[in-house]
């Protein structure tokens, strides 16, 4: 048998020898990268994370903002008209809050002389004036019976003695917007009517229009109207 040189026995010893160990180099820079990576993911949640706050914060500001616009162009509305007749000034207030369409038909209307030359075309003594440029949307009959059973209905607080109203139309064709002034406590007229404001000043004047002669239609036998509207903020 023949033996094997020391020189071979080492040789093969080296071959044997398992993988070789990582070094402390290498160790060190795969940490570094792992940092680096988490570092990276955790910057980028909190900026993503701030940009939702502020997404959010920006959207709360612009509601907010949005609101006190709305309560501000509400609170700049106009809050009183001077109806100027040719019997006379009558001043109203109007209910921007209680009936907020309506007061900003008859502002949008003020601002267009809706009003301007207007006649009352209707008067029910101890019931209501009646202004309007077209026929009214609501039958005199209605009125009159309503009128003649006034004694014996309840009446809402709503619909007291001159409260200013106009009659509900199915549409918003302006032309049909007509002013009404009530001259006494009358039936509760929801169904078909809208009161948006109510007289100050100037219940002489719409007793005196009240008093006008009228033909059996009820409409003035002599020419009567409104001159002008000037709006105001306060009196």
């Amino acid at each position: 048998m023949a033996r094997i040189k020391p020189q071979a026995l080492l040789n093969q010893s080296k071959k044997k020898k398992g993988p070789s160990r990582i070094s402390i180099s290498t160790i060190v820079v795969c940490n570094l990268v792992v940092a680096v990576v988490i570092l990276s993911l955790v910057t980028t949640y909190r900026h993503w994370s701030q940009r939702s706050r502020n997404t959010i914060e920006t959207q709360n500001h612009r509601f907010e903002d949005t609101n006190a616009v709305s309560e501000q162009k509400s609170y700049d509305l106009p809050g009183y008209a001077d109806i100027s007749t040719s019997k006379g000034l009558i001043t109203v207030e109007l209910f921007k809050d209680a009936s907020p369409e309506a007061v900003d038909r008859f502002l949008d209307l003020c601002q267009k002389d809706h009003f301007k030359g207007m006649p009352f075309q209707r008067v029910i003594k101890n019931y209501l004036v009646q202004a309007g440029h077209s026929p009214s949307s609501i039958p005199v009959e209605e009125w009159t019976a309503k009128g003649k059973l006034r004694g014996r209905l309840n009446t809402s607080p709503k619909h007291e003695a001159f409260m200013l109203g106009t009659p509900k139309t199915k549409g918003n064709n302006n032309k049909d917007f007509e002013l009404l002034i009530t001259t006494a406590p009358i039936p509760d007229l929801n169904d078909q009517l809208i009161v948006f404001g109510r007289v100050l000043k100037g219940e002489d004047v719409v007793q005196e229009i009240e008093e006008v002669d009228t033909d059996e239609h009820y409409q003035p036998k002599s020419q009567i109207g409104i001159i002008s509207v000037i709006l105001k903020r306060e009196l």
